[in-house]
């Protein structure tokens, strides 16, 4: 699917049309503001991308890149496994010069169409009480907060979680 955003082409592309390494950059990227998200992180968001390079089927249901003027930008991934119940929006992040344009809501926009293509009662993401763009994001495309809770773990310097959801 092709959108027009700020006369700029923005599309939303298949992972298994990049290469190996893709999603671990992008979301490096995405969160290069504060090096404690990279030490604490790194090698999940490397055993994600690794993940979905060696399941490219399942990666290609469950993600898509965000490509504006040829450039990979950003990234979301769902996990359908407790569908029809719900399904669960996991990484959603942008190059860090591409935040603040509007292209994070496109991206997002576009993976709850995708989702909501396939019986599903709700939909539920997960952020921290540090990412305030992230939070208002979510609600502007519908998602409601509906629980917080304590964060305790290594990545505790980004605040308590905020449980949100959306009704389908």
């Amino acid at each position: 699917m092709i959108k027009e955003v700020f006369k700029k082409t923005i599309e939303f592309k298949k992972i298994s049309d990049f290469s190996r390494g893709i999603l671990k950059e992008l979301l490096t990227d995405a969160y290069a503001y504060d090096e404690r998200y990279q030490l604490v992180w790194g090698t999940d968001w490397k055993s994600f991308d690794d993940f979905f390079f060696d399941n490219l089927d399942i990666a290609d249901k469950a993600g898509l890149i965000t490509v504006v003027d040829s450039v990979p930008i950003g990234l979301v991934s769902w996990d359908p496994r407790e569908r029809p119940d719900y399904v669960q929006i996991g990484h959603n992040c942008l190059r860090s010069t591409y935040k603040g344009k509007g292209y994070g809501k496109q991206q997002l926009e576009e993976a709850i169409g995708r989702i909501k293509e396939k019986e599903v009662k709700k939909i539920i993401v997960t952020t921290n009480v540090e990412l305030l763009p992230a939070q208002r994001m979510y609600q502007s495309v519908g998602f409601i907060k509906y629980q917080m809770r304590k964060n305790d773990g290594e990545a505790k310097f980004s605040g308590d979680y905020i449980d949100l959801v959306m009704e389908c």
